[in-house]
């Protein structure tokens, strides 16, 4: 990590989130010498150990809680502060944001938007139709073959997406997204596309509106289980950079899906800044876009920061000032790899919280995330409250070493019902 005088500016950060993925953006920011101090909200019992966790629940209460205590960046981790326009309200008050408008943010807001946007870009994607009519989209869903892919159109955490076995399946989703009884109002229209058969790439660009650089190629495990069976969830594992991807896959998805969404958003006047990470299904070498986030991935985050060497201050002020392209991106060599830790019910609803112990582990070999885990106080133990609760992060100079590694740790945490898939880049080490 690049170190910088004390004598340099410091700043006060504000990191708006509860996840892994905002514990590893803190874990990242603490390295840089420039933060005085690091706040977060809601954070979790993890981030408690690098700032100061705050109860902020509205977008009001953050603006003035920055403009009390003159903070100078707000990084947004989740979509749904995005999506609620928490970084306009920011940026009125002159408060700088690391995290695009509420306008750009319906490229994740609203999948049915996403979708007309990049076929009238003519960025490769599936075929598809989004509508609010049940009929229309099972006559649709009925002309595709199976499987169907069927999305929710609003935010669903991940947990949107329904990949429909059969034509029947496909009709009783529907009926089922549409009703609001699946997903509520995030399913009031719904968006039916053909099913791609490849392999899934995650690509993060950074972005300043006009410009982009892609940061190296992520592989998450959506699936629950091993082989990638079972339900969807929010990700149970990642490992960067994939060695699936190679500079001229790169550069494909750079010129075909990075580039034009770029120039066509900032042509309707809602340019993208911050990070815009595209999933991305790979079909004989060929890449077609799945999605797009507006934020860090989870649990992608957690890998792609212990090996970023440019300071993320630094990629702040290059966004802001719209000079990213001119800003050298270094990471070391080597590979990450994460593991997550869920809880026993996890994702099916809420779980008992249970005591998590961890044992002494080499922390040569990388380091834990901390994500759905809570305190009662300062004392007490750390308790395993539900969802995904933490990430075992392996690092190493070759993929194999860096998976080792990250299993290690994992089996060095324990806490009753511990959930967690075996296979985290086999993928790619059988490749």
């Amino acid at each position: 990590m690049q170190t910088h005088n004390p004598q340099e500016n410091f700043h006060k950060v504000l990191i708006v989130g509860n996840g892994g993925r905002e514990y590893a953006l803190g874990l990242h920011l603490r390295q840089d010498s420039r933060i005085q101090e690091l706040f977060f909200t809601p954070g979790n019992a993890g981030t408690a150990t690098l700032g100061t966790n705050l109860a902020l629940p509205h977008n009001q209460d953050i603006v003035e809680f920055c403009q009390s205590s003159s903070i100078t960046w707000v990084i947004i981790g989740g979509e749904s502060a995005l999506v609620g326009g928490l970084s306009d309200e920011l940026r009125a008050q002159g408060i700088k944001v690391f995290g695009p408008s509420r306008a750009a943010a319906e490229l994740e807001g609203s999948k049915a938007f996403m979708k007309d946007f990049v076929a009238a870009h003519n960025i490769p994607t599936a075929r598809y139709i989004q509508t609010s009519d049940p009929q229309k989209a099972k006559d649709f869903a009925l002309s595709l073959p199976l499987p169907v892919v069927i999305k929710a159109s609003g935010l669903c955490a991940g947990k949107g997406v329904i990949i429909a076995q059969t034509h029947k399946q496909a009709q009783d989703t529907i009926d089922s997204m549409l009703s609001g009884k699946e997903f509520g109002q995030a399913g009031e229209c719904v968006v039916v596309e053909e099913f791609l058969s490849g392999y899934e790439l995650s690509v993060f660009g950074l972005c300043d509106g006009e410009s982009f650089t892609l940061l190296p190629p992520c592989q998450d495990h959506k699936q629950l289980y091993n082989d990638d069976k079972g339900p969807n969830t929010g990700g149970m594992g990642a490992y960067t950079p994939s060695p699936l991807c190679d500079q001229a896959l790169l550069d494909k998805i750079a010129t075909r899906i990075f580039a034009p969404t770029l120039a066509g958003m900032k042509a309707r006047g809602t340019p993208f800044s911050g990070v815009l990470f595209a999933g991305i299904m790979v079909v004989d070498s060929e890449p077609y876009l799945l999605e797009f986030n507006v934020r860090f991935g989870d649990p992608e985050c957690e890998v792609l920061l212990p090996l970023l060497q440019t300071p993320l201050l630094d990629i702040c002020q290059a966004i802001e000032s719209k000079q990213i392209a001119r800003l050298p991106i270094r990471f070391r060599d080597g590979y990450c790899v994460g593991v997550v830790l869920a809880s026993h019910n996890y994702p099916f609803g809420s779980s008992t919280p249970y005591p998590i112990t961890i044992a002494p582990f080499d922390s040569t070999l990388g380091h834990i995330c901390y994500a759905g885990v809570s305190q009662e106080s300062a004392t007490s133990p750390m308790l395993a409250s539900g969802g995904r609760v933490a990430l075992a992060i392996g690092v190493a100079s070759t993929l194999a070493q860096a998976r080792d590694n990250a299993y290690t740790i994992a089996n060095a945490i324990s806490f009753e019902g511990k959930l967690l898939r075996t296979d985290i880049a086999n993928k790619a080490l059988k490749a």
